[in-house]
């Protein structure tokens, strides 16, 4: 028998009704269920007791033994996802009942015959790298990775410097918002919204996108992620933030931050018929011309 984690975050009327199918179709293949606790006890309060195994609170409990792992929400809910299993090598399925579902690209309709695919080993898995921040790590308190970014940004209301290296050569000087260093995950994420190139997720890179930058010269740049960027802040206020994925905190112009890619990937459960251009084409409407037929 299967085991699985289903974690959700946000919680409505409309999500309990995913829910219940994606239960009920899991139970249908006998699948030994934990559910994350926060969700468990939403679903009790709104009427329903399922049949499960046990809960989870956190990342320690997400045993390696899980064969799969749900994420059952938006795209910021599959980033949450990918801290609960990190490098236990648990593929994560990410099932949209938010909004674009980019990451979590498995639609509401599609649900029981995903499950049918799981079963029947109609699926492959891509490995999904990571940013790992490296000096400044003590600093975060939750986790020191990122799957789709690590951005700094300005504090105040006045533009940040921020002086970039890779391998201890200099870059240049960012006069700007801030600053994002991209993995090829979240190259359809916060790089794209300032210009940065859409990357496939097989891609070896990072992706450096300075945010509203007070110079016309600058662009995104390319890199290789086997190379070690230091980024340094000169602030008015000597104060800037730093963002891995959702998680943000304040930090000191004294302060350093170093980036590399992470020891381990995230495994990412996609099935055949949603593959990654696929889902450039259909939500970010990628190449959409009247005078296209797609076969």
């Amino acid at each position: 028998m299967i085991k699985v984690a289903i974690y959700g975050k946000r919680y409505n009327e409309e999500m309990i009704l995913t829910f219940v199918e994606l239960f009920n179709r899991l139970k249908y293949y006998k699948s030994i269920i934990f559910i994350y606790k926060a969700l468990y006890d939403y679903i009790v309060l709104s009427g329903i007791k399922p049949d499960i195994e046990g809960i989870f609170e956190n990342e320690e409990e997400v045993l390696p033994d899980f064969n799969y792992f749900f994420s059952l929400g938006g795209d910021g809910t599959f980033l949450e996802s990918a801290l609960f299993v990190k490098n236990k090598n648990i593929p994560v399925v990410g099932i949209n009942s938010g909004r674009l579902g980019f990451l979590a690209n498995i639609p509401k309709n599609a649900i029981s015959q995903s499950v049918d695919y799981l079963y029947a080993c109609n699926y492959e898995i891509e490995g999904r790298s990571l940013i790992e921040v490296v000096k400044g790590s003590s600093f975060f308190p939750k986790t020191t990775f990122a799957l789709n970014d690590v951005t700094l940004q300005k504090s105040g209301s006045s533009l940040i410097t921020v002086h970039a290296y890779i391998d201890g050569a200099f870059v240049c000087s960012y006069w700007t918002d801030g600053l994002i260093v991209s993995t090829p995950t979240g190259s359809t994420a916060y790089s794209l919204s300032v210009g940065g190139p859409i990357m496939a997720p097989d891609c070896e890179n990072f992706i450096i996108s300075p945010i509203a930058s007070h110079n016309l010269s600058v662009r995104p740049l390319v890199i290789s992620d086997k190379h070690e960027v230091l980024l340094k802040v000169e602030a008015r206020n000597n104060k800037f933030l730093v963002s891995l994925d959702h998680n943000t905190i304040e930090l000191s112009s004294e302060h350093e931050i170093s980036l590399k890619k992470a020891p381990f990937s995230i495994k990412v459960l996609k099935f055949k018929h949603l593959g990654f251009f696929d889902t450039i084409r259909e939500k970010l409407s990628w190449g959409k011309d009247i005078r296209n037929k797609f076969v």
